[in-house]
């Protein structure tokens, strides 16, 4: 029986993980012909407000889900399991309706904050996702906690599709039937609403047959209090971290168009200029997909670990877990920041803004970094000293950014930006355990660094010779810089052994890369 549940759970725990890796590709992927259709204005109204939708969609995909689990896996028994999934429905309907109501009243004034007052018709658009955030939030927790995830999975995917035909097709008919960018961006900010819609028609029925002969009697507020704290200080906190970069990018559209203004630049220029800072945000989620993919799949190695107490397993597969990140992150970074100008005129159609670009995607290592740091600490109860570190770096962006636009423009946001997840990621590493951040006497970062530089440097004389002139030239630019990066950086890897030998088999398929580098050895 008890072979059959984990057979089951790591079935359920593979489909909720490709279809977070699905929605994660679909969220950063249309904003690609979606830029192309409305334009850096359109692109720029759009991600103004998108950090509200974003706040909402973690809160209901992975950041209340998390701690929802947590909570009916505790329960004994399905019906009080119901019970307090129930009692969470409760609390986040009026988290929920004291949003929405906030949102629709508040929308002008936000707008206005936001430096452009055109805006509120999106911001009351998007108000109505939070409409749907309890109860797609408490019904995948419930279903998480049970070991149920492939409605979670299902749901999650249809959420992704549904929003974004919705987008594509208000992009389409704004060019068509000539909206404004701003009636554009309020039909796009529906498919948040629709999304959430559809997942409820995929995810309630079954939902609604486990509940519907549950009697779920009144616990007394004390209960209600005591799951309140519980909701804000661990789901809160799980939810806060989920929802890092979107905090990060709220900052952003609070402060960049205003401090442009501040500094001179015509307002209808700096929103364009707005809108190509924006094209980082894009680069940088399908960077994280890429530098994460492996580190991942040592996640349920790690937890494991530390519920059956093996100190010595679980602080082996946390150093795994950091330094895959580190040689996955740093790859990915630097590569992307190598092939950065063909890459931007293949997907936005010319080369604006990318040395801002460049710097804006070291978001990828840091972020990287201080997930891997998070999961740790999440996986051996220790997460809450990780919230601190969250607080510090958020008032560093938002105090460090108006100066820095005022000085240099959109570079200053990207500056602030990473600045603000340094600070972030250095007081999350200071948290981790002695054991996990001990130096070993393999040089390892050195070694790390000779392998980025020699990658970096084949594919900047590899490119160096060829012109940019069209997007053909630019989607060939970028695939020869990809293949000759990543056969530059493995080969250079190879030769001063990055990795142990352990450490390789560790790695899916790891048994086969070892083979294959041993025959190229001899």
């Amino acid at each position: 029986m008890q072979n059959r549940q984990m057979k089951r759970l790591m079935a359920g725990a593979w489909a909720l993980s490709v279809a977070t890796l699905i929605a994660k590709v679909l969220s950063a992927v249309y904003r690609v012909p979606f830029q192309n259709m409305v334009g850096d204005t359109g692109f720029y109204v759009y991600q103004q407000v998108y950090p509200l939708y974003g706040i909402g969609m973690t809160f209901a995909l992975s950041g209340f889900p998390v701690f929802i689990s947590k909570v009916v896996a505790e329960a004994a028994e399905p019906a009080e399991q119901a019970q307090v999934a129930h009692r969470l429905m409760v609390l986040l309907s009026w988290l929920a309706g004291a949003t929405f109501i906030a949102l629709e009243l508040g929308a002008g004034l936000i707008a206005t904050w936001m430096g452009d007052g055109d805006l509120a018709d999106l911001i009351q658009t998007v108000a109505f996702m939070f409409l749907v955030m309890p109860l797609l939030a408490t019904i995948r927790g419930y279903y998480q906690g049970t070991y149920d995830m492939t409605k979670t999975a299902v749901s999650q995917v249809v959420e992704q599709v549904v929003r974004v035909a919705v987008i594509l097709l208000a992009a389409w008919l704004a060019g068509r039937l000539g909206w404004s960018v701003y009636q554009m961006g309020a039909i796009a900010m529906s498919g948040a609403f629709f999304g959430g819609a559809a997942a409820l028609v995929v995810i309630v029925p079954a939902y609604w047959r486990v509940v519907a002969t549950q009697r779920f009697t009144w616990p007394g507020w004390a209960a209600y209090r005591q799951l309140a704290g519980r909701l804000v200080r661990e789901g809160g906190l799980i939810a806060m971290f989920a929802a890092m970069v979107v905090l990060l990018q709220l900052i952003d559209s609070f402060t960049v168009t205003k401090g442009l203004v501040a500094a001179g630049v015509d307002p209808a220029v700096a929103k364009a200029l707005k809108g190509v800072y924006d094209r980082g945000q894009p680069l940088v989620q399908l960077g994280l997909v890429v530098a994460t993919a492996l580190s991942t799949s040592l996640l349920p190695g790690l937890a494991t670990a530390f519920v059956q107490r093996q100190q010595a397993a679980f602080v082996g597969t946390a150093q795994r877990l950091v330094r895959f990140t580190q040689v996955m992150a740093v790859a990915a970074t630097a590569g992307l920041i190598a092939i950065m100008p063909a890459v931007n005129w293949l997907l936005f159609g010319d080369t604006a803004g990318t040395l801002t670009l460049q710097v804006y995607v070291v978001a990828i290592l840091l972020v990287a970094l201080i997930n891997a740091d998070a999961a740790i600490l999440q996986s051996s109860n220790q997460f809450a000293k990780a919230g601190w570190a969250l607080a510090i770096g958020l008032v560093v962006k938002l105090v460090a950014t108006p100066p820095l636009v005022r000085l240099t423009g959109t570079m200053g946001a990207a500056a602030a930006t990473v600045l603000a997840l340094g600070v972030i990621g250095l007081l999350t590493h200071l948290q981790l355990p002695a054991p996990i951040t001990a130096r070993r006497r393999d040089h390892f970062l050195a070694k790390l660094g000779l392998c980025t530089g020699v990658m970096v440097l084949v594919v900047a004389l590899t490119l160096a010779w060829w012109p940019l002139t069209s997007r053909l030239a630019a989607l060939l630019q970028s695939g020869v810089g990809v293949l000759v990066g990543l056969v530059s950086f493995i080969g250079a890897a190879s030769a001063v052994r990055l990795l142990s030998i352990r450490e390789v088999l560790a790695l899916p398929f790891g048994r086969r890369l070892l083979k294959a580098l041993r025959r190229h050895r001899s």
